[in-house]
């Protein structure tokens, strides 16, 4: 059973930066799209970037510029590093895996479908 632990959140000011981590257990998949999406409270979640196992990514236009998604060498580990953070950038952030799949690079979504695998979630606040 694969499990996705996050870590990393915290509070940061306008324009500070956080590097969220994702620890992955029990993958055994050669191939898989990972990545990041997000939830503000009272808002829908939203994809905010992906990497695949051969390590494409793509990230939502609100990020590009500022978030990088990648992973370590072994790929046990995914991060997102986060600069220039916006008071918009609250939420709580969610790693998620979907395994057997790339990610979608052809359309509006980051993924295929939605991932099957998804962490507990870290929460990220920006003060402005």
């Amino acid at each position: 059973q694969v499990q996705l632990v996050e870590s990393g959140g915290g509070s940061v000011q306008a324009g500070g930066s956080l590097r969220l981590s994702c620890a992955v257990y029990g993958s055994t998949y050669s191939t898989y799209c990972m990545g990041w999406f997000r939830q503000a409270p009272g808002k829908e979640r939203e994809g905010v970037a992906v990497i695949d196992s051969d390590g494409w990514t793509n990230y939502v236009d609100f990020v590009k510029g500022r978030f990088t998604i990648s992973q370590d060498n072994n790929k046990q580990t995914l991060y997102l590093q986060m600069n220039s953070l916006e008071f918009e950038d609250t939420a709580m952030y969610y790693c998620a895996a979907d395994y057997l799949t790339y990610c979608n690079n052809g359309g509006d979504n980051l993924w295929y479908n939605p991932p099957k695998y998804w962490g507990q979630g870290t929460q990220v606040t920006v003060s402005s």
